[in-house]
């Protein structure tokens, strides 16, 4: 019997999370917009995979390969899309990537971003200034707020693709992709969201939101193994994104390695040029199951409350709040001010007191997810007050 069961229908789906959850009998966890822990399961199938290989080598290979097609399937239900319209990479920079070297561009165009943004959705765009393609960053205030009527006001006849982070990883502003969405429709943009830190803890329909690409590892908030993440690129789009990184799993006849006609496969796992990490896989599969299981609707409704509860603790304990906390533009992510202490000082004080906490950007960054508790609440406070 598998030590971590399914999820019992009578058991309230909190509790079964946590239970999931190893991590929480040693710390409180604060770094899910860094490295998440794993869950329970997800750790039994890496270390299942690594006795099978090591015991058995290739021989259930096809097993799990399998998991390849699991991952997909549910980062599809995830957030909307066709299964085709899916693509397992090994992580966000590479989806990110074969979006940019494979737009069709021409020399004068330009591609819209933002000042806030990760590296890993900045330098692939300015990497391409030797194409004659412009960069355009849209300011963003402090606390990553930007305002869509400035980013559209960035955007003129020649500006070809809008990339956006959902979520700013610095303090954590959630961006209106619906609104940029409409700026992207009405001007014929191609909309490009880094959805990494909101991908598995908030709700996303790609059909009702019509955004053409996205990609997303699943190390932060999907509670998966470094390696493995997802690329979303909607169908029409297909011949319209060259493929790169090709090789032999990115023709239809893959496997068979003696017919080399080149051949792409019609769906969106063209960009799967090589082989998979398949132990990454198997572990980023498992955690959709769970986490698709739950459903992001439940999961985002537990997260803000527990930030907005992390908030008002550090309201009173007088310690200054970046992020902003508005409506929809809350997140997971809350970005803090300790006067007088060194943020990075500081993470390593928390450590020591069992409480794993990050820095960014001079501040103190905290990213629960939804199993986290009030006690944990309290062992942050008391660690970043001690």
């Amino acid at each position: 019997m598998p030590k971590y069961s399914i999820m019992n229908p009578a058991q309230n789906w909190w509790d079964d999370f946590r239970t999931k959850m190893p991590v929480v009998e040693k710390w409180a966890y604060f770094d899910h917009a860094g490295v998440a822990p794993l869950p329970g399961p997800t750790a039994d199938v890496l270390i299942e995979f690594a006795r099978d290989s090591a015991a058995n080598g290739v021989a259930n290979w096809t097993r799990w390969r399998t998991t390849v097609e699991t991952a997909r399937q549910l980062g599809a239900k995830l957030i909307g899309a066709e299964t085709d319209e899916i693509a397992v990479i090994h992580n966000t920079t590479e989806g990110i990537n074969f979006i940019a070297e494979g737009f069709p561009w021409q020399p004068g165009d330009n591609v819209v971003t933002l000042s806030s943004e990760f590296p890993s959705n900045l330098y692939p765009w300015l990497n391409l200034a030797s194409r004659g393609v412009e960069t355009r960053q849209v300011a963003a205030a402090e606390n990553e707020r930007v305002d869509p009527g400035d980013i559209e006001r960035a955007c003129d006849a020649r500006t070809r693709v809008l990339a956006v982070s959902w979520v700013g990883y610095k303090t954590g502003w959630r961006n209106d992709l619906a609104a940029l969405a409409d700026i992207c429709t009405r001007r014929k943009i191609f909309f490009f969201v880094d959805a990494i830190q909101g991908l598995g803890v908030f709700p996303l329909d790609v059909r009702q939101i019509p955004i053409d690409a996205l990609a997303a590892d699943g190390h932060k908030w999907l509670l998966s193994p470094e390696g493995a993440g997802l690329l979303y690129l909607r169908k029409s789009h297909f011949d319209r994104i060259r493929a790169i990184g090709v090789g032999w799993n990115s023709v239809r006849h893959s496997g068979d390695f003696t017919n080399t006609r080149f051949d792409l496969k019609v769906d969106a796992s063209r960009y799967e040029g090589g082989s998979h990490c398949l132990a990454a896989i198997c572990g980023l599969a498992k955690s959709l199951e769970i986490l698709v299981g739950i459903g992001p609707e439940k999961i985002s409704a537990q997260l803000l409350t527990m930030t907005d509860q992390l908030c008002e603790r550090l309201a009173r304990a007088k310690l200054p709040v970046a992020s902003c906390r508005e409506g929809d533009r809350r997140s997971g992510i809350v970005s803090f001010e300790v006067p007088g202490k060194d943020p990075l000082e500081l993470k390593k004080d928390c450590r020591v007191r069992g409480v794993i906490v990050n820095a960014r950007a001079g501040r103190m960054r905290a990213a629960p997810h939804a199993y986290v508790n009030e006690s944990d609440l309290d062992r942050l406070l008391d660690a970043v007050t001690a």
